[in-house]
């Protein structure tokens, strides 16, 4: 059975190994970004099923790394999940065309939960 594949774009290093240790031991295959300048490759390369989206991920940001996912015709059925600590999370989300979000600080079991919605 192929595992699924989660893709975190995220400028938090504490935030990037916690997520991806709790995902790796859910079984799925974790890969990682601390910027976004080369969205496009990573997610050519790694084709994942699924995308964590932090809002101040360095260089394009997360509304604007999102915005580009979702006009291009091979990975905008790849839903990505909005992650950050602004207040105004569900408007960002929105704006950037994300498929849900979680707010930060977030509960694991929020985030599995939202994941496991999306990969089943």
């Amino acid at each position: 059975m192929n595992k699924k594949k989660i893709l975190i774009f995220d400028d938090d290093t504490t935030i990037l190994e916690v997520v991806t240790i709790i995902f790796e031991e859910n079984g799925y295959d974790v890969e990682i970004s601390e910027t976004s300048h080369d969205i496009m490759e990573r997610v050519e390369n790694f084709r994942p099923d699924l995308i964590l989206m932090d809002n101040w991920i360095p260089n394009i940001g997360g509304v604007e790394a999102t915005k580009k996912l979702k006009n291009h015709p091979d990975f905008k059925a790849i839903p990505v999940i909005y992650v950050t600590a602004n207040n105004d999370i569900a408007k960002l989300a929105k704006e950037a065309g994300a498929d849900d979000f979680v707010a930060k600080p977030f509960n694991l079991d929020d985030i599995e939960e939202k994941v496991a919605k999306y990969l089943q």
